[in-house]
Order: structure tokens, then sequence, then C-alpha cells
């Protein structure tokens, strides 16, 4: 059988076949560097590219004349002791210190570094409500109340706020409540992160005061050990009362100290006099 050679040149124009194969992994290549760039398909699973908080909101207000701009944010709303500190940031839009990033996301040498550059170019203002106060308010109102004085705490009065979470503080000025707003918004991360540094030294400091509870390692959280410290020592002045677990050891420790709860539905007897005079006819029908 006799082939025709000219069958195997390609036509003129046509793409060569070893052209084509060796274009196809460069496009692969590329379309990998592409998904690895934005997040997706990446060769690692489970890791997941979270952005940083950013200035675009506060540009936005700086462009419409609205200045200045403070953001706000509160430390230790779930410890069973210590207090809530609140802090409020008005950041230097000329010099804002790089890495800012919710508290969270930051070990606590990153947070101390941060926290020196934040305090040495922006405006910085702190308030703390103690456990008393949490105790007679409860919590999210001794927080929200914090976070308003550090506000009003503020060297200059601001004309714009963002709050972290979802209630707006009564403030003077416009306020606005951002749903995790420590992971979008720049100075609400800033200010994360000066109110957990300034909480952290806060429970050190107390730490020295009640020894036993290891407040400097887990800052009044209800950890484990925290738990068996409870139990094994009672509450502290530094604890929050009516917390469960504080409430508990507590009624175990001190228990002239808690008030017994009435049952308002248990039935109690009463005492029926009938004076001897009254006749009862028991044929009578009722």
């Amino acid at each position: 059988m006799i082939r025709d050679k000219s069958a195997k040149k390609p036509a003129n124009g046509a793409p060569k076949k070893d052209a084509a194969r060796k274009a196809t992994p460069a496009k692969a290549t590329k379309a990998s560097a592409t998904k690895a760039s934005t997040g997706k398909g990446a060769g690692r699973k489970g890791v997941i590219a979270v952005a940083s908080p950013s200035f675009r909101r506060e540009r936005a207000l700086i462009k419409r004349g609205v200045w200045p701009v403070a953001g706000c944010d509160e430390a230790g709303r779930g410890p069973l002791a210590g207090p809530v500190v609140a802090a409020a940031v008005i950041l230097d839009p000329n010099r804002i210190p790089r890495g800012i990033d919710d508290s969270k996301r930051l070990t606590a040498e990153e947070r101390e570094k941060l926290f020196d550059k934040i305090c040495a170019t922006a405006q910085v203002s702190v308030a703390v409500a103690s456990p008393s106060r949490i105790d007679r308010d409860n919590i999210l109102r001794a927080s929200l109340w914090a976070l308003k004085r550090a506000v009003v705490a503020l060297p200059e009065a601001p004309r714009h706020v963002f709050v972290d979470g979802r209630d707006r503080l009564d403030t003077a000025c416009d306020c606005e409540a951002v749903i995790g707003g420590d992971g979008i918004v720049l100075s609400i991360a800033a200010a994360s992160i000066v109110a957990k540094v300034t909480r952290d030294r806060l429970m050190c400091a107390l730490a020295q005061d009640c020894p036993g509870y290891g407040f400097e390692q887990h800052k009044g959280y209800g950890v484990p050990e925290h738990l068996d410290a409870l139990d094994r020592l009672g509450p502290s002045i530094h604890h929050r009362s009516f917390f469960a677990p504080v409430a508990a050891a507590r009624a175990k420790h001190m228990p002239w100290t808690v008030e017994p709860v009435r049952d308002l539905f248990s039935v109690t007897e009463v005492e029926v006099q009938v004076e001897a005079s009254v006749e009862v006819d028991a044929s009578a029908e009722l």
C-alpha cells in the first residue's frame, strides 16, 4: 500500500500538533496561577483567603468633606472576670501603620508592636466598664456605655464613627454599625488592637492582685483551668457575679450571699378559722 506523503504535512496556516501540545501546558499553568492568586483552586485544601480591612470607607467620607472619622471596638465581652475595655481610634491618613488587622488574626507579639505604632501616629482613647457595672447594667449595656465614653474621650471630636457590631452608639455625630467591622474597616481594626492589648495588660495586673486564677494566661475567659480555679477558690472581686459559672461558685463557697428564689407557683396552706357559733348543715344541697 502506498501512502500519500503530502498528507503528513499540515496545510499553510494550520497549527502544528507539537506547537499545540506545548501551548496547552502553558495555558494550564497560567490558569492555575490565576486561580492561586485569587484563592480559587489553591493547591492546599482548606485554605481560605481572607481580605484585610481597608481604609476605603474612611477615604470615601474624606472625599465628601467628612473628617475626623473614628473607629471603635471593645474587648472582653465573653470572659467571666475582668472589665470590658473599649477603644476609639482616628487614624492619620498619611501615617497609617502597616499590618493593621482584626486583633483576633494577630499574634500577641504583633498586637503589641502595632499598639505602639497606632498610639504614636493616631488619636486614641480608651474607656473601661468594671465588673460591678457589668453586674448592674448587663454586659451589652456596659459595653455600649464604654464605647460611647471612648468616643467622647477622643482628643478631637469625630464627625463620623464606625462601630463594630449591630448596635449604633448614641453619639453627637453620625454613627454606623458594621457587623464584623474589625475585619472590614481599618479604623475599627486599629481600635480592636488597642482594646485587646489594653485589656490583656490589665488582666496581667489583676493576676498579681488575685493569684491562683491564672488571669495572666487565659485573661478571664472560661477555659477549664479557670473553671477549676473558680471551683477550688470561689469567685474574686474581679469576677462577674451573674455569669453562670461564677454564680455557681459563689453558691458553693458563699451560700449566705445567694438570695433564695421564691417559687410563685408553689401552693401554700391557708388556715381558715370557723367560729363555733356558725352551724353548717352538711345535708344541705350545694
